[in-house]
């Protein structure tokens, strides 16, 4: 009988947050895209898509939330191990199938994948199980959201980590604008604006990461957790720890550069931001500062206004309040009524790669307030809101 309403409630979730996707199609694309391994307490979840840097996809999305809810309920698991195939953990979301759907004017399409993604991003964050992110290589967008909203997430030597939304004319979302927000002085600014990257020593340096290893041991931390028959996370701490190793930013790290950085994206509006640094390079010739400025000049200016509105707001909210807001801004960017951006940012970079992207408005001073307001409205009488997974189970309890 509990099986029984487990399974309805199972079904009822996935026909509430993705009543567009095909059941069929989900189960026939995640066959093989996302591995599961158990063995005494554990459950080890591969991203399998190696060809696309492990970039997921609503079914993909879908069977995570589906295998994680039932470990969370069954008693026989412990803790969930999740890593990527290949080279990366995970590069993000398929933005190019994003941009298929928009070309083809399935916009629910879209929605399901961010109600999905920004689902799972929640699931994980008030996961009532341990959970480790073994995240060596490329870690990026909606890969950062698994990784770093668990329990337990370790960067290696191998790993790079980002969140390059502007550059493709989107916003820092699956969470990102609230652990960006969490991060010391204003690196997240600077990460949501510019896209650089981080690596996995400068992760454990600045909180994002718990832990440091070098790619060669991550077999061995898998063998460990594998036959591991404990999900005391004081225990599953303690393995983490026995494989870690020790290391420091470099000299070239920005995180030797937090007094500039912070003097720079400390400011309220990206043109004072902008200003700093045009202030800082005229004056000391500084590479820093002159490549920083270059980033900032190929992403969308819409996009780094919308960014560092979200990131300040989020400083001072729950992972919660910023899925709601993300997906607010999220579904007004794939409505292309105030802006097409998104779409034409991901047609520049990964589509026809002429990486000339014509964004519009082309300049910072052409994004009126009115323009960045209107992607933080509520969607209307019409549009629901994001739910997010907790609120739907509690309906059931």
């Amino acid at each position: 009988m509990e099986r029984f309403k487990a399974l309805n409630r199972l079904s009822h979730y996935r026909r509430t947050l993705f009543p567009h996707s095909s059941d069929s199609n989900s189960n026939s694309l995640c066959d093989d895209t996302v591995l599961v391994e158990g063995k005494a307490s554990s459950r080890i979840v591969t991203l399998n898509r190696p060809h696309v840097l492990n970039a997921v996809v609503t079914p993909m999305g879908v069977r995570l939330i589906e295998l994680y809810e039932s470990w969370e309920k069954d008693p026989h698991f412990g803790f969930v191990v999740i890593k990527g195939s290949g080279k990366a953990f995970s590069a993000g979301g398929d933005v190019v199938c994003l941009y298929q759907f928009m070309d083809e004017g399935r916009l629910e399409d879209c929605k399901d994948c961010f109600r999905t993604f920004y689902g799972l991003m929640y699931l994980i964050h008030t996961y009532m199980k341990p959970h480790v992110a073994l995240i060596d290589g490329v870690t990026m967008g909606a890969g950062a959201g698994i990784s770093v909203l668990g329990t337990f997430c370790v960067a290696t030597d191998r790993t790079v980590f980002g969140t390059p939304e502007a550059l493709i004319g989107f916003h820092p979302d699956g969470g990102a604008s609230y652990f960006l927000s969490h991060l010391p002085g204003y690196l997240g600014e600077y990460m949501g604006l510019t896209g650089a990257t981080l690596s996995g020593a400068e992760m454990v340096a600045c909180g994002l990461a718990t832990h440091y290893s070098l790619s060669a041991k991550i077999p061995l931390i898998e063998e460990q957790l594998k036959t591991l028959l404990s999900d005391d996370p004081s225990v599953i701490e303690a393995v983490l720890a026995k494989f870690s190793d020790v290391a420091y930013p470099d000299e070239r790290s920005v995180l030797c550069r937090i007094e500039m950085l912070d003097k720079c994206f400390g400011h309220d509006t990206v043109e004072e931001i902008v200003n700093a640094l045009e202030s800082e390079a005229t004056g000391s010739n500084d590479p820093w500062c002159i490549s920083t400025l270059k980033k900032l000049r190929q992403a969308s200016p819409l996009s780094l206004k919308i960014a560092l509105r979200s990131i300040r707001e989020s400083r001072s909210q729950t992972l919660e309040e910023c899925l709601i807001r993300e997906y607010r801004i999220s579904v007004h960017a794939i409505s292309r009524q105030i802006s097409s951006d998104f779409y034409e940012g991901v047609r520049a970079r990964l589509v026809d790669r002429n990486f000339a992207p014509k964004w519009n408005p082309p300049r910072l001073e052409d994004v009126s307030e009115d323009m960045v307001d209107r992607y933080f409205l509520p969607l209307g009488e019409y549009e629901p809101e994001l739910e997010l997974p907790k609120k739907l189970q509690e309906a059931f309890d």
